[in-house]
């Protein structure tokens, strides 16, 4: 283990400062300042090493923490970045992105804050690739077997990272003109620079993984068509339809899903030319929604010079701590603050919005808000709470509903699930032979790990397919439920 009184000694979690508010809402660059290496290694001294280490369960992807924990503790990065990269092929996006589920089930949580073990992923990744130790790994032979991935985002480039490995020649279809998907174009850069994607794909490229952008499949290339010129398929489209506000007035000018905001806020902070960009300069901004998406929203106002940003959540505030509902080691639903939160707006929760209020010109002006009444299980407005909230420009964030579903069934013939996901078997296979489904678009709206692990078993399944066994590892299987530990 790491150090046998580690726990003992060092009680308290030390994570790395935030930059000042007044600072980093001036650019674009990441939120944290540099980690300490001292209080690393000191926090990744305090892992117990425990007989039965609940953070492995904890991670979808069933990441070796006490192992590399240790290996930090000793300063052996070079073996750290081994054994993290034995399960999880991209600790540099996870590392910045997951809400950790690992944390919530560290044995220490039950009577100490938990070991950071996000942030000392998220530290050893970044010294293995400053210290030139993320190299290419290129398969020793290949099969002659083709396989294509559509979606770039964290679980098709997982797939085609391990099959590509497993010498398949893999290339990686995607609509948008960078390959990156969500992670390109849903993340804003205070979260994760997109240098850290380029490093990764840098590294993919030089494994022989071919990536074709500007190309949708369905339109340019049709889905049949595809599955004829190669021998298996990998949908890994994310799920991409946002959840709608059908209430009066969503049609005035203003009104805009989140990701319509965030895509141009990207496209325009990489550089690119964005003809009537959506912005919150100047404006009164309302985001609907309290999740990951409406924080998201919430920094990137703040870094175009809102006037104000409000945040309405139609549900009760959650906890501050672990509820007796959700004991440990369950992943606890808790009141957070994240760095958007931090840097300024007003949060108010039971707010239900009623309708879109028009000025003279067809613009939204304001919402009619209402606070949330629970009437049978319904979350409802409550007759007589009506108010009006000022707003120049509106962002719903209320989620996704599922992937884009017409072309996959007209040109492919795929089935869908109840609840509008792609409908596949335990060994990722969709209803079309052949084709294999990974991440959102068959799991439903999710986090990032899972999409991860998602692709790697995905891939495992493919190569079985394609050679009738594998040495690749599955981490999880579609049926897998999340009872306790994991979240859905």
């Amino acid at each position: 283990m790491a150090d046998p009184k580690g726990f003992l000694k060092t009680t308290e979690r030390e994570l790395p400062t935030r930059r000042p508010v007044p600072v980093r809402i001036m650019d674009w660059k990441e939120v944290y300042e540099p980690g300490d290496s001292a209080v690393l290694r000191r926090q990744a001294g305090r892992c117990m090493d425990c007989g039965v280490p609940f953070c492995h369960k904890g991670c979808p992807l069933g990441n070796l923490i006490p192992e590399w924990n240790d290996l930090t503790w000793r300063g052996e990065g070079r073996s750290a970045i081994e054994r993290l990269h034995a399960t999880n092929n991209f600790p540099e996006f996870t590392g910045r992105l997951c809400p950790a589920p690992c944390e919530s089930s560290c044995v220490l949580g039950i009577n100490q804050p938990a070991v950071t073990i996000k942030q000392i992923e998220v530290s050893i990744i970044d010294e293995a690739f400053a210290s030139g130790w993320v190299e290419a790994e290129p398969p020793g032979r290949l099969t002659g077997k083709t396989v294509a991935v559509v979606g770039s985002g964290p679980a098709g480039l997982a797939a085609a990272q391990q099959l590509t490995r497993a010498g398949h020649t893999v290339a990686v279809y995607e609509r948008d003109d960078r390959i990156g998907g969500l992670l390109r174009y849903g993340i804003p850069d205070f979260k994760m620079e997109k240098k850290h994607l380029e490093s990764r794909l840098r590294q993919m490229q030089d494994e022989g993984t071919r990536f074709r952008a500007g190309v949708e499949i369905g339109k340019d290339i049709s889905w049949s068509d595809l599955r004829a010129r190669y021998d298996a398929v990998v949908v890994a489209t994310g799920s991409t339809v946002p959840r709608e506000l059908p209430i009066p007035g969503r049609d005035l000018a203003g009104v805009h899903f989140a990701m319509e905001y965030l895509i141009e806020s990207n496209k325009a902070t990489a550089g690119d030319s964005v003809p009537n960009q959506i912005t919150a300069e100047g404006k009164h901004v309302v985001v609907i929604g309290g999740g990951d998406t409406g924080a998201d929203c919430i920094g990137t106002a703040h870094r175009h010079g809102a006037l104000s940003v409000t945040n309405l959540a139609i549900g009760r505030r959650p906890p501050g701590e672990r509820p007796d509902s959700q004991p440990w080691p369950m992943s606890p639903t808790l009141f957070e603050v994240s760095s958007a939160h931090e840097e300024g707006g007003e949060r108010s929760f039971l707010a239900s919005t009623v309708e879109f209020l028009s000025n003279e010109v067809g613009e939204v002006r304001a919402l009619r808000v209402a606070e949330t009444e629970f009437v049978d299980g319904r979350r409802v407005p409550k007759s007589g709470t009506e108010r009006e909230i000022p707003a120049d420009l509106v962002l719903i964030a209320m989620g996704f509903t599922g992937p884009e579903r017409a072309l996959l069934e007209d040109q492919l013939g795929a089935q869908f699930t109840d609840r509008g996901n792609v409908l596949r078997e335990d060994d990722y296979q969709t209803t079309a032979p052949g084709v294999f489904v990974a991440g959102d678009a068959g799991r439903g709206q999710s986090l990032i790990v899972w999409a991860i692990a998602e692709g790697r078993a995905a891939a495992a399944s493919v190569d079985r397919y394609l050679m009738g066994a594998t040495e690749l590892p599955a981490p999880v299987r579609p049926t897998d439920i999340a009872i306790g530990l994991q979240p859905a």
